[in-house]
């Protein structure tokens, strides 16, 4: 089975990294860019019998930081 996972900070909590990214964007002439969030995708290729729950596991226990993170899974 594979999987993506898509890791993004909650609303609300500061991206520094999105935040350079703009203002690269912004210096690279590119000034219609108002924010940007940047985050994180993991694909997995799981053996067989795995289940989406283990995924839910998985990100919760390692994959995404719960407490800034949100998480979105995607069997694929």
């Amino acid at each position: 089975m594979k999987v993506r996972v898509d890791v993004m900070l909650k609303t609300g909590v500061l991206d520094p990294q999105g935040e350079a990214v703009r203002h690269a964007l912004g210096n690279l002439g590119f000034s219609g860019v108002e924010s940007v969030r940047q985050g994180k995708v993991i694909e997995l290729d799981l053996a067989d019998g795995a289940s989406e729950e283990d995924v839910r596991k998985m990100c919760e226990k390692l994959l995404a930081n719960t407490v800034i993170e949100n998480y979105a899974i995607k069997v694929l």
